[in-house]
């Protein structure tokens, strides 16, 4: 079977298009969370955006060498989310759930492309559904954080460093200001668990 006539072929071109519109619903978020100063928490979320930079990239390979020929415009049929507004903390509940759908989307896609015999194609399905349940994991921790005011709160003593001027807190509790250039605290890196690191 060729790639061009195929159910994995049309997956790949609506994945493409979906992480396409997951980078750009990723940045209006982060867009959002640096319009109320939350320096620290857009960095992480500027950092989801560009893996779902990089997953629209490998799909993007898949679908160009699908053809000798240029490929021309192509119809792609599928539905998105438009659910984000400009709540910081829901919004992070809500691409949270975004990522959820994607890796459902992701299964189906994979055994597609399984079955009809793309495994190239299908382990990379399989690799950015895995992806996709990282960023969902990350971003309930990053909501759950903000929601309960425990952003920048810690079970023990940590380094709370200022991006601005790079001064170092030790404290289970980030300063309300840098007491060297008085950044306000929002600014201030976010440190996952370890478990979550991307």
């Amino acid at each position: 079977m060729e790639l061009k006539s195929s159910k994995t072929y049309e997956y790949l071109k609506k994945a493409f298009i979906a992480e396409c519109a997951a980078r750009t619903r990723y940045e209006f978020v982060e867009y959002g969370q640096r319009m109320n100063g939350f320096e620290g928490l857009a960095k992480i979320t500027d950092k989801i955006a560009y893996q779902e930079f990089n997953h629209a990239r490998m799909l993007y390979t898949h679908i160009q060498n699908a053809s000798k020929e240029i490929i021309e415009n192509e119809k792609i049929s599928l539905t998105l989310p438009f659910r984000q507004k400009w709540d910081l903390t829901e919004n992070l509940k809500l691409v949270a759930e975004d990522e959820e759908d994607e890796a459902k989307f992701y299964m189906r896609a994979y055994k597609t492309a399984k079955e009809e015999g793309f495994s190239e194609i299908a382990g990379l399905f399989d690799m950015i559904r895995k992806v996709e349940l990282k960023h969902k994991k990350i971003l309930l921790y990053l909501y759950d954080k903000v929601k309960s005011k425990k952003l920048f709160n810690s079970d023990k003593d940590k380094d709370w460093i200022c991006p601005s001027c790079g001064h170092i807190i030790k404290a289970t509790v980030a300063p309300e200001k840098c007491p060297l250039c008085l950044a306000k605290r929002e600014t201030f890196e976010i440190t996952l668990p370890q478990y979550l690191q991307i």
